[in-house]
């Protein structure tokens, strides 16, 4: 049983179809997914799990045989070699074989068992499903009892051929654009037009050469498709047995062929293109058209196999384009075209756009437990930042920091940053990186990943934590457009804000405060704040308060207070505070002695004799708890004696607050009452250093300073402070000076102060 390509794709479809209305339509799917899963084709795959159950009708057209054929079809065209022709004849023979049911019902076509049709086809011997593997097989005889007529081989002619099906690599799919961009005009196409062109009329082979990925393929296809449009093409598998062809040829008089060998190394072991085989081919005027790679060209050089390339007119395919090549490239209306000869670099225009998809493919992968997660995450830290405006070289330390934001990982402990790094500064291909080193610690994302990435729907947006340090350092650092990075942030905050993400809102008001445009600011913060945000809300009571809009801001600070917000709640307080004196004055003023009372309360640390004045009003109305507040306003001023009584006073009243004050009074009436007091709790800094004082008043110096000395060690700045004055006091100034710098370091102000004063400079110190 033989087949020609299209009537191979033709009985698959009948098959499947067919199948899926059978009792075995469970089988039936199952090798069909698994066949378009091998092939990448997840879609189609997709859509045929769907089935569950006998397929009936034709509903919605899903099972119509044409439709199936052209995926089919794309199958394997896609595939980068023959193999899923293999596999699909096997399923077909398999079925017909062990699915006879089918075929007694007339559900397999009798065409996929027992056509047979002269030319280029795949000969399927004794096969079963989990049985003998099927090959495939170019037959170039006659079939039995059949003539050979004229146009009865069915290959393509050269205007024909579909690029991708014939070694073009893909390209990244856009949505509304073909699978390939359009041919850009080479340099070297009059060259390989010409050499074709007197092959033409003579025969012979010529090869296209080149480094891997430079084009080859599109180039010698576009070639034959202008100088032989009409001319039919046959294009064998690796490796095929080519020494029928001549006799097939000459039982078709009349046709005009040509051979198609992509990578021409894959085509020169036995039964393959060798000098005599040319010879004969090229004296029935047949058109070898061939492409190689630059290595494999000088592997076979050194062998028997590469004599064939003595008899080749060799066209050389450079990889870096030319200016007039990237100039009609920038003219082509394809973006993908346009991209790549703004963004490729030194590894050229074919090779971004043909790696490029295996590189992103890749990428996407690596985010896997068992692969690089860790790696993925560095380098989506690198796009990330590309996205957010900061084209260029990107610090290491930056990128290990945004990487370390994302959301954990599996599998991230396998793989140290540096053995990360590594992996991504991988060239792929001999062509493109995911990563590339630029100084000793930047990197720099594949443009190739970054505008994929841009135009890919289905990777995540930029996180807003991202986008905040993107603003950060291109703030900080010129070598970065901080007005590009604003613009991006502002369309990618307000594109999810306006769909009602609290969140971005939130991060819409934080951006434009920091640019200084407080009232865009209020606005989004207030609709972040009613979206539920509390963060939000204590940034727009914030700004409310600043300007002076505190009983509006209350509301706002106390949601963030509730929420944690210790900030809110501070300036909650003050706002709160100030309003309690607005009013607690206006009730002063109008003779109440309470409001008097809590007035003098609330200003007493910041307006001394004002307060006592409100507290005299508040006694001489007969206020009897005011007594307290008299007496703490008393010591606080330095008057115990009078603090004392006021005191007595509120304690004999029942205030026992009151009480224990005057009792801890009278333990430290005396200086010795001090020392002794201070002495009680020798874990405590501040206690031993003030012991340290209560013994220098008492003339106690050595015993002082022992103290000073022990106070500095446990962590008190007064201690290093206290030394500092006594040693400038001595006259030592050199010390003082040192100790001052310890107690200053430590922050004391006091001793910050007498550093600024009097220890400018050495003269200072000296006099």
């Amino acid at each position: 049983m033989e087949r020609t390509m299209d009537e191979l794709v033709a009985d698959g479809a009948e098959v499947l179809v067919a199948g899926l209305r059978s009792s075995g339509w469970e089988r039936v799917r199952d090798r069909f997914v698994e066949w378009f899963e091998r092939r990448g084709l997840d879609d189609w795959a997709g859509k045929l799990r769907l089935v569950d159950g006998p397929v009936e009708g034709h509903t919605a057209g899903f099972m119509v045989v044409a439709v199936w054929r052209i995926r089919l079809s794309e199958g394997l065209a896609d595939a980068w070699d023959l193999d899923g022709s293999d596999e699909l004849a096997a399923i077909i023979e398999g079925f017909v074989k062990r699915e006879p049911e089918m075929s007694s019902r007339g559900e397999v076509p009798a065409s996929a068992a027992t056509r047979e049709v002269p030319g280029d086809r795949f000969d399927f011997q004794g096969i079963t499903v989990n049985g003998q593997f099927v090959g495939v097989q170019h037959a170039y005889g006659v079939a039995a009892g059949a003539a050979a007529q004229p146009g009865a081989v069915d290959w393509p002619a050269a205007k024909d051929m579909e690029p991708w099906a014939y070694g073009v690599r893909p390209t990244r799919r856009a949505k509304g654009l073909p699978q390939l961009p359009p041919y850009v005009a080479r340099d070297a196409d009059p060259a390989v037009n010409s050499a074709v062109a007197s092959a033409a009329s003579e025969g012979g082979l010529i090869v296209v050469r080149g480094d891997a990925f430079v084009g080859k393929s599109r180039t010698a296809l576009a070639a034959m498709a202008e100088v032989l449009p009409g001319v039919r093409v046959f294009a064998p598998a690796r490796h095929e047995n080519l020494r029928q062809l001549p006799a097939l040829l000459r039982g078709l008089p009349g046709e005009h062929c040509a051979l198609w060998l992509d990578d021409l190394d894959g085509h020169l072991e036995e039964g393959g293109l060798e000098p005599r085989l040319l010879a004969q081919l090229t004296g029935q005027g047949v058109v070898v058209v061939a492409t190689m790679r630059e290595d494999a060209y000088d592997d076979c050089r050194q062998t028997s196999s590469g004599r064939v390339l003595d008899l080749a007119h060799i066209v050389d395919l450079p990889g870096d384009w030319s200016y007039g090549e990237r100039k009609r490239a920038e003219e082509a209306e394809d973006p993908r075209v346009t991209e790549a000869v703004r963004r490729c670099g030194p590894e050229g225009v074919a090779s971004y756009l043909a790696v490029g998809p295996k590189l992103w493919e890749e990428w996407q992968r690596a985010r896997r437990a068992d692969q690089h997660p860790r790696g993925y995450a560095l380098v989506r830290a690198a796009v990330d930042l590309a996205l957010c405006g900061l084209r260029g070289p990107l610090p290491q330390d930056l990128l290990v920091k945004v990487h370390e934001g994302y959301e954990a990982a599996a599998g991230l402990e396998r793989e140290s940053v540096d053995d990360a790094l590594v992996w991504a500064a991988e060239k792929r291909d001999g062509v493109l990186r995911m990563l590339r080193r630029s100084g000793a610690s930047t990197w720099e994302a594949s443009p190739y990943l970054v505008d994929t990435a841009s135009q890919d729907e289905a990777f995540p947006v930029v996180d807003g934590a991202v986008w905040g340090v993107a603003l950060e350092v291109a703030r900080a650092d010129s070598a970065y457009d901080f007005n590009v990075v604003l613009a991006g942030a502002r369309r990618a905050f307000r594109a999810v804000a306006e769909e009602g993400d609290g969140r971005a809102m939130f991060e819409l008001g934080v951006l434009e405060a920091s640019v200084g445009d407080e009232g865009e600011a209020e606005t989004w913060f207030r609709r972040a704040a009613e979206a539920g945000q509390a963060e939000a809300a204590g940034r727009l009571g914030r700004l409310l308060a600043e300007r002076g809009s505190g009983k509006e801001a209350e509301p706002f600070l106390e949601a963030a207070a509730e929420a944690g917000d210790a900030g809110a709640a501070t300036l909650l307080g003050k706002v709160l505070r100030d309003r309690a004196a607005r009013w607690l004055t206006r009730a002063a003023d109008q003779g109440s002695a309470e409001a008097a009372h809590a007035l003098g309360d609330l200003r007493m640390a910041s307006d001394g004799d004002a307060v006592l004045g409100l507290y005299d009003d508040a006694a001489w109305a007969g206020r009897s708890d005011v007594a307290h507040s008299i007496g703490m306003w008393h010591l606080a001023w330095s008057d115990r004696e009078t603090g004392k009584i006021w005191l007595r006073r509120a304690a004999d009243a029942g205030d026992e607050v009151a009480a224990d004050l005057l009792r801890c009074n009278e333990i430290t009436e005396t200086l010795e009452g001090a020392e002794e007091a201070f002495g009680v709790r020798e874990d405590i800094a501040f206690h031993i250093t003030n012991r340290g004082v209560a013994l220098e008043e008492l003339g106690e110096v050595d015993e002082a300073e022992s103290s000073y000395q022990k106070g500095y060690a446990m962590g008190d700045s007064y201690g290093a402070y206290r030394l500092g004055v006594r040693r400038e006091r001595q006259g030592h100034f050199d010390e003082a000076r040192n100790w001052y710098r310890k107690a200053a370091d430590m922050g004391h102000p006091a001793a910050k102060k007498a550093l600024g004063e009097k220890f400018k400079t050495p003269d200072a110190v000296t006099e």
